[in-house]
C-alpha cells in the first residue's frame, strides 16, 4: 500500500520509518514523504500510475495548511483516503477536517499502534 506523508517537520520521516520498519521491510507499506502541501499536490498531479491509497497530512504547516490541502485533494482526487494529523486536537480543526471530507483524524503524539491498525484495515 502506497502512502503519502505530508509534514513540514522533516524528522517525521525517520520516526515513521522506525515505527513501520516491519511493514516496510515486508513490502506491505510504501511511504513517500513530502514537506509541504504544495509539494504534495505536485506529487499527486504527476503520479502515474495513480497507485496511492492514503494521504497522512499534518494540519499546521507554513504556506498552504493541511486543511486547505485536504479540500483540494477531496475535490481533485475524491477516491483518496486522507487522515489528518494535528498536535492540536481542538474541535475546530476536527470539525473542519470532517466537513472537508477527512476520513480520519489523528492527534500528536501519534499512537502508532492505533495508526497501524487503521492503515492496515484499509487493505481489507
Amino acid at each position: 500500500m502506497k502512502i503519502l506523508v505530508v509534514d513540514d517537520e522533516r524528522d517525521v520521516e525517520a520516526l515513521f520509518r522506525q515505527r513501520f520498519r516491519k511493514e516496510l521491510k515486508a513490502g506491505e507499506l510504501d511511504f513517500k514523504f513530502v514537506f509541504s502541501a504544495e509539494e504534495a499536490l505536485e506529487y499527486l498531479r504527476q503520479l502515474s500510475p495513480f497507485d496511492l491509497v492514503l494521504v497522512l497530512s499534518d494540519i499546521n504547516m507554513p504556506g498552504m495548511t493541511g486543511l486547505e490541502l485536504l479540500k483540494i485533494i477531496k475535490n481533485q482526487f475524491p477516491h483518496l483516503q486522507v487522515f489528518m494529523i494535528s498536535a492540536y486536537g481542538d474541535d475546530d480543526n476536527h470539525n473542519t477536517a470532517k466537513t472537508y471530507g477527512a476520513d480520519d483524524f489523528v492527534t500528536k503524539p501519534v499512537d502508532f499502534t492505533n495508526l497501524r491498525n487503521k492503515i492496515l484495515s484499509l487493505q481489507k
